[in-house]
Parts: C-alpha cells; sequence; structure tokens
C-alpha cells in the first residue's frame, strides 16, 4: 500500500490557499441530497456538524453521552494557542508553526501544521462571535498567557474554564442546526462498527445504549471525531467513557492506525492515592505560567515544604532549562519530575511527586489576582486533597494525558478508506511525537470549522449525490457481526470483570510502555497483553442482557479492544530504535537524557494495517520531508 499524504506543492505559505481553490465544490442546491455522518461532539464533532449542517448538509452526529455538552473537549481548561500576536512579542504564523514543529520532535508534518497555525487565526475571531466569554484586559482586548515550548504569549483563556466555554460554543452552533432541521442528533449511540461497501465508507452501526437495540444508519461519508486511547493505560486523565472502539472498529475495516506509541505524558497532574482511583485529575499546565516547580535539594529530604529554606530548595526546570524555566515541553518537563523522584528527592508520603508552588506569585501579584485567573483550578485541588494551594504548594505527578497517534489521515483528513475522515484527536496528523499545550483545542476546532468543511466536498462532489443503498447486504453483514460479538461476550460468563481486566492492562502499559521504554520491557509487555487478551476471552464475566440498559457490555467491548490496541501500541514502540518526544526510550538518550531521535532511519509516520484477529500488523512508513524547518537536536536551554 502507498501512502499519498496529498500535501500540495509550492511554498510553505500558500499550500493551503492554492489547495483549497483546486478542490472540487458542491453548489447549495445540490447539498440537500448529501447525508453525513458524524461520530462524536467534542470540539471537532461538534463544529464539524454544525458547520456542515449550516453549509445545507443533512448532518445525522453520534454520542454516547446523554448530551453532546457532556464531551471530553471540556476537560481541556488551559486555553487556546492562536498567532494573532495581541501582545507584540514577537510571534506570528511562522513561529507557531515552528514551535509546533519543533515541540513534536520533528515527527509531524510540515504542511499539516502551517495549515494548523493560518488557520488558528480565524479561530478566535469564530469563537468570540458565538459569545465565547475569554478573558480580557483591562482595556477590553482579549487576553494572553504564555504556555510550555514557547516563548510568546499566544494562549486565549476563559479562566480554568476554556475547553468547557470553546465546547459550549459549538453546542450552540450545533444545537441551532438541529433546531433548522439540518442535523439530527443521537445521543446515548455507540459506534460499534462501519459499514463499507467495495471498500468504501458508506454507514455505521451503533447500539442504542438504553435500550440495547442495534441500528445501521447510511451516508456518503463518516467522519470520526471520538477523542483519543490515552485510557488504554485505565489511569488517565480522561474521563472513565473515553475509549478507541470507534476509531479501532474503523482500523479493523481498513483505516491504517499512525504512531499509536505516540502517548503523552502531562506533568502537572495530582499524584496517585490508591487503588479504589479511576480516573486521574489534571491540572492545568497554565498554572505553570505562575508556579514554580521544585523538589528539596538533598534526597530523602521529608521536611514540610514551609520548613525548606530557599537556599535548600532545587528548581530544577529553572535550572536545566534557563530560556524556558518552568514552560519547557511537556515531554520534557514530566521526564525531569521523573527524573527528580527516582533520584529520591520526590515529596509527599509516596515520594512520588513534586512541588508546583505558587508563593512567589501570591507575593508578586496578590492572592486576588491569582484567584481570578485560576480560582477553579485551585478550588478542585483543595476538593480533592483537602489542602490550601494558596498556602502551600501543590503536589504534582506525570499522568498519561493525550494521544498523538490516531487513524492516518492525509492532507484532506481522509482515512485510507475512502468516505471515511477522522478529525481532532481521532486522527494523527498535527503534533508530531508531543503535542504542545493548548494546541488540542486548536487543532479540534481547525478541523470541524474550517478543515473539513472545505475538503469534504471534493470527495461528494467526485462520488455524486445518488442515494446509498440502505439494503446493500453490507448493512445486513455489519450488524450481524456486531451482534455475534455481543452474543459472544455474554456467553462467557467467567469470573473476573472487564474492569479487572482493564486494571491489569493499564499496569502493564504504564510499567512497560509508560513515561519510559526499552526493549527488554516492551517484549515482556507483548507476551503479557497477548497472555491478558486470551484469558479476557475464556474468562470475562459480562452480566445483563443485549438487548437492555447495560454498561458491563459497554465496557467489555472497549476494554477488548484495548487490548488490541495496547500491543500494537508496544509493537509501535518496540519498532522505533529512537527517542522523540513522549516516546522515551531508556537505550538512546543524549549525555544529558534528552531524548535522541535517530533522523535517518525513523523520520517517518508508522502506519500500521491490521491484517485479522491475532495476526502481526503489517508497517507502512510515509516519509517525513522538512523543507522550511532545519533537523535539529531540541533545546529548551
Amino acid at each position: 500500500m502507498k501512502l499519498d499524504s496529498k500535501i500540495p506543492e509550492g511554498p510553505i505559505g500558500d499550500k493551503w490557499t492554492k489547495h483549497k481553490f483546486k478542490l472540487k465544490l458542491v453548489n447549495p442546491a445540490n447539498r440537500r441530497k448529501y447525508d453525513i455522518i458524524v461520530v462524536g461532539t467534542g470540539l471537532a464533532g461538534s463544529s464539524a456538524a454544525a458547520s456542515l449542517g449550516e453549509m445545507g448538509y443533512n448532518v445525522k452526529v453520534f454520542c454516547f453521552q446523554d448530551s453532546p455538552r457532556r464531551a471530553h473537549s471540556i476537560a481541556a481548561q488551559g486555553g487556546i494557542n492562536s498567532a494573532k500576536n495581541y501582545r507584540n512579542d514577537g510571534d506570528s504564523v511562522y513561529r507557531l508553526f515552528y514551535d509546533t514543529v519543533k515541540g513534536g520532535d520533528y515527527r509531524a508534518r510540515e504542511g499539516n501544521v502551517h495549515r494548523l497555525a493560518e488557520v488558528s487565526v480565524n479561530i478566535i475571531d469564530q469563537c468570540v462571535a458565538q459569545g465565547v466569554p475569554f478573558a480580557r484586559e483591562y482595556g477590553g482586548l482579549l487576553d494572553n498567557r504564555s504556555f510550555g515550548g514557547a516563548q510568546v504569549a499566544r494562549t486565549f483563556y476563559a479562566r480554568g474554564q476554556t475547553g468547557q466555554q470553546l465546547l459550549l460554543g459549538a453546542y450552540s452552533a450545533l444545537e441551532r442546526q438541529v433546531n433548522e432541521g439540518t442535523v439530527k442528533q443521537y445521543t446515548r449511540h455507540e459506534m460499534l462498527d462501519v459499514v463499507t461497501i467495495d471498500g468504501i465508507a458508506k454507514g455505521v452501526v451503533v447500539r442504542d445504549l438504553v435500550t440495547g437495540e442495534i441500528e445501521s444508519h447510511s451516508a456518503h461519508a463518516v467522519l470520526l471525531c471520538t477523542g483519543g486511547y490515552g485510557n488504554v493505560f485505565y489511569l488517565s486523565t480522561n474521563a472513565q467513557g473515553c475509549n478507541v472502539t470507534a476509531a479501532w472498529r474503523a482500523h479493523k475495516k481498513g483505516a491504517l492506525f499512525g504512531n499509536p506509541c505516540f502517548t503523552q505524558i502531562h506533568p502537572t497532574c495530582i499524584p496517585v492515592s490508591g487503588d479504589h482511583q479511576s480516573k486521574l485529575t489534571l491540572m492545568s499546565e497554565s498554572l505553570r505560567n505562575d508556579g514554580r516547580v521544585w523538589v528539596p535539594a538533598k534526597p530523602g529530604d521529608k521536611r514540610v515544604a514551609a520548613d525548606i529554606p530557599e537556599g535548600e530548595r532545587d528548581y530544577f526546570l529553572e535550572r536545566k532549562y534557563p530560556s524556558f524555566g518552568n514552560l519547557v515541553p511537556r515531554d520534557v518537563a514530566s521526564r525531569n519530575a521523573k527524573e527528580m523522584c527516582d533520584e529520591g528527592k520526590g515529596v509527599g508520603a509516596s515520594g512520588l511527586a513534586v512541588y508546583l508552588d505558587f508563593a512567589d506569585s501570591i507575593k508578586r501579584l496578590g492572592e486576588d489576582a491569582v484567584r481570578a485567573k485560576y480560582g477553579n483550578l485551585f478550588d478542585m485541588y483543595a476538593q480533592i486533597t483537602g489542602e490550601n494551594p494558596y498556602k502551600t504548594p501543590m503536589r504534582i505527578y506525570p499522568a498519561v494525558h493525550y494521544t498523538m497517534g490516531g487513524l492516518w489521515v492525509d492532507y484532506n483528513l481522509s482515512t485510507t478508506v475512502k468516505g471515511l475522515y477522522a478529525l481532532g484527536e481521532a486522527n494523527f496528523s498535527d503534533h508530531g511525537a508531543n503535542r504542545l499545550g493548548a494546541s488540542a483545542l486548536m487543532q479540534g476546532l481547525a478541523d470541524g470549522y474550517f478543515v473539513i468543511p472545505a475538503t469534504l466536498s471534493d470527495y461528494l462532489a467526485e462520488i455524486g449525490p445518488k442515494a446509498v443503498d440502505k439494503n446493500h447486504p453490507a448493512f445486513a453483514e455489519a450488524v450481524k457481526s456486531v451482534k455475534d460479538q455481543t452474543a459472544k461476550l455474554l456467553a462467557i460468563n467467567g469470573k473476573k470483570t472487564a474492569n479487572e481486566y482493564h486494571k491489569e492492562l493499564g499496569k502493564i502499559m504504564w510499567e512497560y510502555c509508560g513515561m519510559a521504554r526499552n526493549a527488554e520491557g516492551l517484549k515482556k509487555a507483548q507476551k503479557l497483553i497477548q497472555e491478558l487478551r486470551a484469558d479476557f476471552w475464556k474468562n470475562v464475566k459480562v452480566s445483563g442482557e443485549a438487548e437492555d440498559l447495560n454498561p458491563n457490555l459497554e465496557r467489555a467491548g472497549r476494554v477488548a479492544d484495548f487490548l488490541e490496541l495496547g500491543e500494537l501500541m508496544v509493537v509501535d514502540a518496540l519498532n522505533r530504535n529512537e527517542s522523540c518526544g513522549g516516546h522515551f526510550r531508556e537505550e538512546y538518550q543524549t549525555d544529558e537524557n534528552e531524548a535522541q531521535r535517530d533522523d535517518d532511519h525513523y523520520a517517518y509516520v508508522a502506519a500500521w494495517e491490521y491484517k485479522g484477529d491475532n495476526q502481526p500488523e503489517e508497517l507502512h512508513k510515509e516519509d517525513l520531508v522538512f523543507e522550511n524547518v532545519k533537523l535539529t537536536q531540541r533545546s529548551y536551554k
């Protein structure tokens, strides 16, 4: 299989504009003849469904939550990047492009990233027009703050609620189209398969999570906007319902999976407190603007923070990276926090935490000013830990947060299955091996509001508006396949719950494919996952009925997919004999313990093709070409 990224030729700044002009259009009168399915209602899904509905297409939008407003995009609260340069501090579209390519450790496509930087400028105007209450300076202009991996202030924010406010804007646009009749909304429906006819996506199979009924829906194109797969680790900052099922079922129908081992560890998470937890809570990266990260200078120092004088503290990020300080990218901050704890300098009862201290900022700005910026985050921390972060430093530790891997897509956001598209975190395209903070919201809205409305029309114009044959045998076959798997899960009647298997998988993934990896551990993990998956299909206990409300059945299906994805992640990590971004192989690091890339052999996207149950997947490579950014060893010093 030859991968064609469809990156336009010409200067980097002209690619998107010229490409849009060359794309075929569907005239307004013909748009009502096309049906489009959107799966997922986060920022990418809601913005895509709202935009396509407003253009005149017939849209069906599906989510497994009881409301589109409950999509996990609400949890990305720190901010959204845009190259508007309101601060006049040297920002530009090109600088955002450069910072993103560098932040991704030179494992992202230049063309996609530059388009993202271009479109970022329009996103803010769109959201302001929708009434998103961005923070403003005294004079009324939109305010900005800094985020990791950048030396300029380009992050727009709404206190610590940015994701929530942006999603409410997209949700309002979506519900307007529902009211207009261009969008039909299906809540509490989970996608379980893609229907393909002659290898072309023509619909989906979904389960009504309230009644248990299996339904099929046809369309001229299917858009997957279903987020990332971080919950393969069980404990992550993702909501417990986040899963890989829609993307994985598409993968098994022919959509290649790109860079699955590229997962992001976020440095500012509230540390694990015990085995009772089902998820972890993130403290926004925005806190690193005003908080200082430190540990005791001497290993084994168990004094409380207030008893450790300034001269006996190690502000290790400021010490090691003077240019960026506490605002180094997430992968760098996470590895350094782990390193400090490994040296015995960790704080708290477990020793697996570092301090995030606001004492200097409160002294300089006043508590009221800090409260105005971060009040809800501080309140959240106090409720979870029982400690007052205005008086004592927060304790933080890295945790799984975001996945840069996902379904492989070309420049038009099309997967390798014609008619099937992937947007937002569900695709692999814009972040390389590490995502800069405040870029997830940017990518989701860029894909939904500005990219897919332009690129989808080219495909629709090509296939024409002829109605999809809903009676084609492929629909019945896909429904039967889903029902057969459901019956298989219910018939096992074993002794262990799906949740128990999920926990075991998570421990394997975190231990051997987490913040640090090595060949020996990855080989061991692959064997352990294979054994765990075989035991799952012999011994899982799924109670309840198929045709009823059954959360146990939902979870079992999702865990089954995680067990397959987990092995692919391990295989991908084992195949990539280098360190880059969030993929840190212990065998490949510099003398200063930084990630050591191998550009001669691994400057490519790893795109994996499904070859059948329990069969090794086939690797396809998309070579990455760098014409505008020089490949260098990343440095934030």
